[in-house]
C-alpha cells in the first residue's frame, strides 16, 4: 500500500514538472514585440491625457485670474489720497507722482481687469470677427492698451456708487498717464493717440454733466459729479490731457450758456444746467491753479493749444456776462479764473507764452 502511495506522489511531481516546462516553453515562443507595442500604446495614451489635463488647468487659471482676482488685494491696497481735496483748491503745486507709485504687480492686475472687460464686451457684441486684444505685461502695441484703458475708465464712471470705484479709478488714471507718457516719448501714432485722448476728455466731461437724470431727480451719490470732476483734474496733471480738457470744458460752457440764456428758469432741467455750469467753471480754476506752471515746463506743452483754450476762456466769460442779470455769480467766478490766469501769465516764466493781445483780454 505504501509503495502505491509513493508511486502516486512521483506521478504528481512529474505532472507538475511537465506543466511548468510546457508553460515556460509557450511563454518563450510568444512574440516579444507584442508586449512592447502594448507598453508604447499605453504610454502614448497617458501622455495625451496629461496634456489634456494641463490644458484644462491653464484655462481654469486664466478664468480665475480674470474673474476672481481683485485689483487691490489686502497685500496691495490703494492709498486713500486719490480723492483728497475733492471739490477744493490744492494749496500746493504737485505733479502726479505716477512713476514713483505705479507698481508692476498692480499694473498686471489692472490689465487683467481690462482684459476681462474687453472679453465680456466682445462676447456681447455681434462682431465676433474682431481681432482679439492682447494685453499683458509687455505688449507690442501700447496704443491698444491705452484705448482699452480709456474705455474701461469711462465705463467705470457709470458705477460711481460702487465701493471699488475709488480704487479702480485711481489705478486706471495711473495706468493711462504712464502709458501716454511712454507713447508720446516714442513719437509714433500721434494722430491716433490724440483721437483717443480727445475721446476720453469729451466723454468724461459729458458724463460729469449728465449724472443727473433726465427727470431732474438727483443721482444717488451727491458727490458723483465731483468725483468725475476730480478724476478729470487728476488726469489733467499731464499737459497733453489737461490742455485738451480745458478746451473741451470751455466749449461746453459756451453751449450751455446759450441754452441757459433761452431757458425758462422754472424748467425742471434748469437746476441741473446751473449745477453743471458751476462744476465746469470750478474745474477750470482747479486745473489752472494746480498745473499751469508745471505744464509750461513739460515737453508735451502745446503753445498753439494754449492760445486756443485761453481764448476759449475769454469767450466763455463774455458769454456768461449775458447771463449776469440771471445769475451774477457766473461772472464773478469767471473773473476769478481770468484773474488767476493773468496773474500767472504776468510772471516772468509764463509771460512769453501767449500773445500780448490775448493777455490784455484777460485783464479786461
Amino acid at each position: 500500500m505504501a509503495e502505491k502511495e509513493g508511486g502516486n506522489d512521483e506521478s504528481l511531481k512529474l505532472a507538475v514538472a511537465i506543466s511548468l516546462l510546457r508553460s515556460k516553453v509557450l511563454n518563450a515562443s510568444k512574440d516579444p514585440g507584442a508586449s512592447s507595442n502594448d507598453a508604447l500604446r499605453w504610454k502614448r495614451k497617458a501622455k495625451e491625457r496629461k496634456q489634456e489635463i494641463l490644458k484644462l488647468r491653464e484655462d481654469l487659471n486664466e478664468a480665475l485670474d480674470a474673474s476672481h482676482c481683485d485689483l487691490f488685494p489686502a497685500s496691495a491696497s490703494c492709498k486713500c489720497y486719490f480723492f483728497d481735496n475733492l471739490g477744493h483748491l490744492n494749496p500746493n503745486q504737485h505733479g502726479s507722482g505716477s512713476d514713483a507709485r505705479f507698481n508692476d504687480v498692480l499694473r498686471r492686475r489692472f490689465l487683467r481687469q481690462v482684459r476681462f472687460k474687453e472679453r465680456r464686451r466682445r462676447v456681447g457684441s455681434s462682431s465676433s470677427s474682431q481681432q482679439r486684444l492682447t494685453l499683458g505685461l509687455s505688449e507690442e502695441d501700447e496704443t491698444e492698451q491705452l484705448k482699452a484703458s480709456v474705455d474701461f475708465l469711462v465705463d467705470l464712471c457709470d458705477s460711481v456708487d460702487d465701493s471699488k470705484f475709488a480704487n479702480l479709478a485711481h489705478q486706471a488714471e495711473e495706468f493711462i498717464l504712464v502709458t501716454l507718457k511712454n507713447l508720446l516719448s516714442k513719437g509714433r501714432n500721434l494722430e491716433l493717440i490724440e483721437g483717443i485722448i480727445n475721446s476720453l476728455v469729451t466723454r468724461l466731461v459729458r458724463h460729469m454733466c449728465s449724472l443727473l437724470s433726465e427727470n431732474g431727480s438727483q443721482h444717488s451719490d451727491p458727490n458723483a459729479q465731483y468725483c468725475i470732476q476730480h478724476l478729470i483734474r487728476k488726469l489733467g496733471s499731464e499737459a497733453y490731457i489737461g490742455q485738451r480738457a480745458l478746451l473741451s470744458v470751455c466749449q461746453r460752457i459756451l453751449v450751455l450758456a446759450e441754452r441757459l440764456l433761452f431757458s425758462d428758469p422754472f424748467d425742471d432741467a434748469f437746476p441741473d444746467m446751473h449745477e453743471c455750469m458751476f462744476i465746469m467753471i470750478q474745474l477750470i480754476e482747479f486745473m489752472v491753479s494746480d498745473y499751469l506752471l508745471e505744464w509750461s515746463k513739460s515737453e508735451n506743452f502745446d503753445k498753439v493749444l494754449l492760445e486756443d483754450w485761453v481764448t476759449s476762456i475769454i469767450q466763455a466769460k463774455k458769454a456768461l456776462e449775458l447771463l449776469e442779470n440771471r445769475n451774477g455769480l457766473y461772472v464773478l467766478y469767471m473773473d476769478r479764473v481770468t484773474g488767476e490766469l493773468a496773474k500767472q501769465f504776468g510772471g516772468a516764466s509764463l509771460q512769453k507764452l501767449i500773445k500780448q493781445d490775448t493777455f490784455n483780454s484777460l485783464l479786461h
